[in-house]
C-alpha cells in the first residue's frame, strides 16, 4: 500500500484552526492536507499523474503509458458505480491476454485501483498522454483499449459510452470517429465470440452467416457494399495503423504487444473471410 505521509495534513490543520472555525477549519484543513500528501506520493513513487517530462527515457514514457492505460481502465470500470467482481475480471482478462505476470501485473492493478479512486485526475491523465504519447497510432491504440475493456462483458452501458466520449474528446477524436470505433468493436465482438477464426491450412470452421460476413466488412471498417478495392485499402490501412512492429517503434510498450498481435489476426480473419466470400483476388 502506498505510504501518503503526514506533514500535509499537519500544516492544513494548523492553517484551518488560525483561519476558519475551529473545529470546521481543522477538518478542511485536515482534508486539504491529505489530498496534498496523497498528491506528493503519487508523484514521488512515479505514478502514471507524473506522466514524463521532456527528459524522460523512451522506456519511462512506456511505463507511463502502460500506467495510463490501466488508471484509464479503473475509471472506466467506476463508470456504471460501484466496482463489481465483473469489472474486476473484464481487467484481469485483458492481462491474461497481455501475458502480463509478476512485476508488470503489480503495476496494472495498482494503476487500475489508483484509477477507482474518486479523485482520480482524468483530464489530466488524459491531457499528458496525448502531449507524451503524440503519435496518432498510440492514441488509437490507447482509445481502443478503453473501448474493448467497455465491451468486454458483452454489452456498453451508457455511462460507459458517455465517458469513452470524454475519453476520445481529450485525445483529440471527434464523435463521428469514436462511433466509427464503437461499432468496429462490437463487430469485432460478435466476430470472435462467433468462434470464426482461420484454422490451420487456411479453411474456416463453418460457412459464415450472412450477419457474420457483415461483422467482418465492420472489422474493417466498411460497409458490406464495399468494392474489392475498397475492402483492401481499408484491410491496409487497419493494418498499417495496428502492426505491432511499427506499434513498438512509435514507443508502445512491450507489454501491450500481444494485443496489438491479436489484432492484426483479427483483421487478417476479416479479410480473408470477404476475400473467400466475395472472390476477391
Amino acid at each position: 500500500m502506498q505510504r501518503t505521509g503526514i506533514w500535509g495534513k499537519i500544516f492544513g490543520a494548523l492553517l484551518g484552526l488560525l483561519f476558519g472555525p475551529k473545529y470546521i477549519g481543522f477538518l478542511i484543513g485536515l482534508f486539504i492536507g491529505h489530498q496534498f500528501d496523497k498528491a506528493y506520493a503519487r508523484k514521488r513513487n512515479g505514478g502514471f499523474s507524473g506522466f514524463g517530462g521532456k527528459n524522460a527515457t523512451n522506456a519511462e514514457r512506456q511505463a507511463e503509458f502502460f500506467n495510463a492505460c490501466f488508471a484509464t481502465m479503473g475509471h472506466m470500470a467506476k463508470a456504471k458505480g460501484r466496482v463489481t467482481e465483473n469489472e474486476i475480471r473484464v481487467a484481469s482478462t485483458i492481462m491474461d491476454r497481455m501475458g502480463l505476470q509478476g512485476e508488470s501485473r503489480r503495476q496494472a492493478q495498482n494503476a487500475f485501483r489508483e484509477g477507482k479512486e474518486d479523485n482520480f485526475p482524468l483530464e489530466e491523465t488524459l491531457n499528458r498522454v496525448r502531449s507524451r504519447a503524440g503519435r496518432a497510432d498510440l492514441l488509437q491504440f490507447f482509445l481502443e483499449l478503453q473501448i474493448q475493456a467497455a465491451f468486454a462483458d458483452g454489452e456498453l452501458h451508457p455511462r460507459e459510452r458517455e465517458l469513452l466520449h470524454v475519453i476520445a474528446r481529450y485525445l483529440g477524436f471527434s464523435e463521428a470517429q469514436l462511433e466509427q470505433r464503437l461499432q468496429m468493436q462490437e463487430a469485432a465482438f460478435r466476430f470472435q465470440q462467433g468462434g470464426y477464426h482461420q484454422q490451420q491450412g487456411g479453411s474456416f470452421k463453418a460457412p459464415p452467416t450472412r450477419d457474420q460476413l457483415a461483422d467482418a466488412f465492420n472489422v474493417l471498417g466498411v460497409n458490406d457494399e464495399a468494392s474489392a478495392q475498397e475492402v483492401k485499402r481499408a484491410y491496409r490501412k487497419q493494418m498499417n495503423e495496428h502492426h505491432p512492429d511499427k506499434l513498438a517503434a512509435k514507443g508502445l510498450p512491450p507489454e501491450m504487444m500481444e494485443i496489438a498481435k491479436q489484432k492484426t489476426q483479427e483483421l487478417q480473419a476479416a479479410y480473408d473471410l470477404i476475400r473467400k466470400e466475395k472472390g476477391f483476388k
